[in-house]
């Protein structure tokens, strides 16, 4: 039984960083043509909003358009967390955790 349950458990520890690969080929797709801004780009519309250190930052789909999930520390301490456009650039919300 050993034997038949290490190579799933492997391969249930590999499935998410399998999904992120996926993620990130699929972003990259998204970018190549032409379908959302690169993550540079969206960084620079975050930093001219809230400058301070990006903690975190996803990309998901959302009702058929790619949403940047970006959050910052800002200079205050404050915690950011804004949700921007993937294609245009525009910052859809913004919400300040303190």
């Amino acid at each position: 039984m050993f034997r038949w349950l290490c190579p799933v458990v492997m391969l249930a520890l590999a499935a998410p960083a399998l999904a992120d690969d996926d993620d990130h080929d699929r972003a990259r797709a998204a970018v190549e043509r032409g379908a959302i801004l690169t993550l540079n780009r969206i960084l620079e519309v975050a930093a001219r909003d809230t400058p301070g250190r990006v903690i975190d930052v996803s990309l998901d789909e959302d009702d058929g358009r790619y949403v940047y999930e970006v959050e910052i520390i800002g200079r205050g301490g404050q915690i950011v967390e804004m949700k921007i456009d993937a294609a245009s650039g525009r910052i859809l919300e913004r919400e300040i955790d303190d």
